[in-house]
């Protein structure tokens, strides 16, 4: 089969297409044939080098992916050749056309989804869920403010929110990004190069302040989120691309809390919980993934150049050859 092979950290051009020798599922294990692959900024930071938990080389990267059944392990039940799923997780790597997952890593794809719609599920839904409602427990009632509201992460936490009963408010940096996160459910969109912005966001609330608050850049925000927050407000950390200064007596005047998340720290029950709530949100349509650009396997590297520009509108996918 092809995949992606990383055979040394660097820049993009070290993911070099390779045919590699088709994976056999053992006990507990499925093959899955991938037709459409997430792209995620994470993969990215670990194919540099500089991520704090690195594989052993040469890997192909990738965790979300989604297609359908190849082969059972033995012990399998759940699952049976031609059952379509979404992959969070995988034993080889999602950027090939057949990854091999243990049972828990991959999760039933309802027929009204699509492969690359199913592929963007794994990492930015179940992150945003992750901050949402098991690390800040956020209220149907109360205020989100999604930074970065039109990416991966920020539409997928707009979508959760909006269908939890949250007045959501989101920023994005051009009209066409504010406009699309306007679509995905969120109440009142704010320019993040306005240099105003936090302002207005404050006074979109009546000046009382939000109470949660889901930080993609928290190296650029984090201090000025600690000034808008509401009495008992919460911040989960979901994204930071370096250090920040902050005042803590922003977070001791109103009783604040500050929750970091890294999605692979996320116990097993917990996770399990996370995506029975996912595929329910997407049978009963709440949660609908949204397809920024498609890229095929085999330019993985450009891919990756495009998840880490800023302004991207919904998620970077791969798709494979199988999938036309």
């Amino acid at each position: 089969m092809k995949a992606i092979r990383v055979s040394e950290f660097g820049k993009p051009k070290v993911l070099r297409l390779e045919e590699v020798p088709m994976p056999q599922p053992g006990p507990g294990q499925v093959l899955v044939q991938i037709h459409a692959i997430g792209v995620n900024p994470v993969e990215t930071y670990i194919r540099a080098g500089t991520y704090a938990r690195l594989p052993a080389l040469p890997y192909t990267p990738g965790n979300d992916g989604a297609g359908v059944i190849e082969q059972i392990g033995s012990g399998v039940d759940e699952f049976k050749p031609g059952d379509r799923v979404y992959t969070a997780g995988s034993l080889s790597g999602t950027y090939a056309e057949f990854a091999l997952c243990k049972t828990e890593q991959v999760h039933r794809l309802p027929e009204n989804v699509s492969f690359a719609q199913g592929a963007a599920m794994g990492t930015p839904y179940a992150t945003a869920y992750r901050g949402l409602f098991q690390r800040v427990d956020a209220k149907p009632g109360e205020t989100v403010l999604v930074h970065g509201a039109s990416g991966g992460v920020g539409t997928a936490a707009v979508q959760l929110a909006r269908a939890h009963g949250l007045r959501v408010f989101g920023t994005a940096g051009s009209e066409e990004g504010r406009k699309l996160a306007r679509e995905q459910g969120a109440h009142e969109m704010f320019d993040h190069r306005a240099p105003d912005h936090f302002e207005e966001i404050m006074k979109a609330t009546g000046g009382r302040g939000v109470d949660v608050i889901v930080e993609l850049l928290a190296n650029v925000n984090l201090g000025k989120d600690l000034t808008i927050l509401a009495k008992g407000g919460r911040v989960a950390i979901i994204g930071s691309r370096g250090r920040v200064e902050i005042d803590p007596r922003d977070t001791m005047q109103r009783d604040v809390d500050l929750r970091g998340m890294a999605l692979p720290n996320t116990p097993p029950e917990a996770m399990a919980s996370i995506h029975a709530a996912l595929v329910a949100g997407l049978e009963n349509g709440t949660l609908r993934p949204v397809i920024g650009k498609e890229f095929p396997l085999v330019e993985a590297a450009q891919a990756h150049g495009a998840v880490m520009e800023p302004g991207a509108l919904g998620k970077i996918i791969l798709v494979t050859e199988s999938k036309k």
